[in-house]
């Protein structure tokens, strides 16, 4: 049991944290960091690795996407509590933890934040290549210039939250419906979720990057901190949101995968071997004929936009490393210069969306032990951060776990992941 009696610490690098938040306040603040989480943890990256590795593996991919559950339940449970407990971002709990690591976990993130947004972009122009016919490059830079918009509005935190929400519901039903249509072979899949018949670390890894990997472990984290829900007064919500969240990602990854699983058992040939390769579309092609694709092209978009929202948002969040009095104009100008960016590098680079989202998800589940690494020393050996809370000894147990499984899959699938560079 948590020990309450200690009095809650002051915020600190730039969290408001406002004292006596309302019922409602505190309930929309929980709902943003569980969709920005979850719509982050099933972006364009997820859906592209999902249809490549489902293509590869069959029924058996499932077992992967339970590993990533289970990994990204132990992640998230303890990442938003500490970040909640101590009241400060994930990069001041690395400096104080460790000195020096909050600023190589700033680098890494945001470096892999910038890979990801590029494929975020290229996401999106593809997912409007297939909605109307629209150029990649045109759609992507369209795409780019609306999440821009957002963050250059006077209230630039509700807009980002109610694109999430629009966009997370059209995704939800619009992945039902090709689940529906493609028949999967739902009882195969049931039994190859717990026993089966290939494990692939490399694909494990990319998967668990792609979805709980780099920017994405402090997605949420960092949207509760910005709207003020911390403290040990709020574990309890921050707990239930966070299981909530990790709930909606799990289905949402499970019912992608029955769609395109039930595409691949019928016996429906994907190309994965040229460059512009695009394996997502092709199995809802396959599922529902041109509707389906254009389904495609509206999930894609709408997986993209939350993704270059919460890659952008999240990325810039982690420059509070080096300059801890940010000011939320100054971020919202950050972020506006960090899609800018990506949306340069989009437009420059030949490498083609769907390769790119498959190695950054790779990349990213390497990044990820180092900053569990990282957070677990902190429960464990830094209570001093904790403001008198107890922390529990069964999460850290299932954290240093789950840390020791991370680096011995990155370590397994580390060459595999580089080579895709030079496939």
């Amino acid at each position: 049991m948590a020990d309450t009696s200690a009095s809650p610490a002051p915020p600190s690098q730039g969290s408001p944290a406002p004292e006596g938040m309302s019922a409602k306040s505190r309930r929309a603040a929980l709902i943003a960091a569980i969709f920005l989480m979850s719509m982050s943890a099933v972006g364009p990256g997820f859906i592209t690795q999902t249809a490549t590795f489902t293509i590869k593996h069959g029924a058996a991919f499932a077992f992967a996407i339970l590993a990533s559950v289970l990994i990204d339940f132990v992640v998230q449970a303890n990442v938003w509590r500490i970040v909640t407990v101590t009241r400060m971002r994930a990069p001041a709990i690395a400096n104080a933890a460790i000195p020096g690591s909050g600023y190589l976990l700033a680098i890494l993130v945001i470096i892999g934040g910038l890979f990801f947004n590029i494929g975020n972009i290229g996401g999106a122009g593809l997912g409007l290549n297939a909605m109307i016919d629209l150029d990649p490059k045109i759609g992507g830079a369209a795409a780019a210039l609306a999440a821009i918009a957002i963050f250059l509005s006077r209230r630039a935190g509700v807009a980002m939250d109610r694109v999430v929400y629009v966009a997370a519901f059209i995704k939800l039903a619009l992945i039902l419906y090709a689940a529906f249509v493609s028949g999967p072979p739902v009882a195969q899949a049931l039994y190859e979720t717990v026993l089966p018949s290939n494990i692939d670390f490399f694909t494990i890894t990319t998967i668990v990057g792609g979805t709980v990997g780099g920017y994405i472990t402090y997605a949420g984290a960092h949207r509760l901190l910005d709207k003020g829900t911390v403290g040990v007064e709020n574990i309890g919500a921050v707990n239930r949101a966070a299981l909530t969240g990790i709930a909606i990602t799990g289905v949402l990854r499970y019912i992608l995968f029955l769609a395109i699983l039930g595409v691949v058992a019928s016996g429906v040939v994907i190309d994965l071997s040229g460059k512009g390769a695009n394996p997502a579309g092709q199995a809802f092609h396959a599922a529902a004929g041109d509707i389906g694709y254009r389904l495609f092209g509206a999930v894609f978009l709408a997986s993209a936009m939350t993704s270059i929202i919460g890659a952008a948002y999240t990325s810039v969040s982690f420059l509070t490393a080096f300059k801890p009095d940010l000011t939320e104009r100054q971020r919202n100008n950050a972020t506006v210069g960090f899609i800018a960016f990506s949306l340069v590098a989009y437009m420059l680079i030949t490498t083609p969306p769907a390769a790119m989202l498959v190695f950054v998800g790779g990349l990213n589940g390497l990044v990820l032990p180092i900053g569990l690494s990282i957070f677990m020393y902190a429960a464990w050996k830094r209570a001093d951060l904790m403001h008198g809370y107890h922390y529990p000894r069964w999460l850290i147990g299932l954290g240093v776990l789950t840390c020791g499984l991370t680096w011995f899959m990155a370590y397994k699938s580390v060459g595999a992941i580089f080579a895709m560079l030079t496939a």
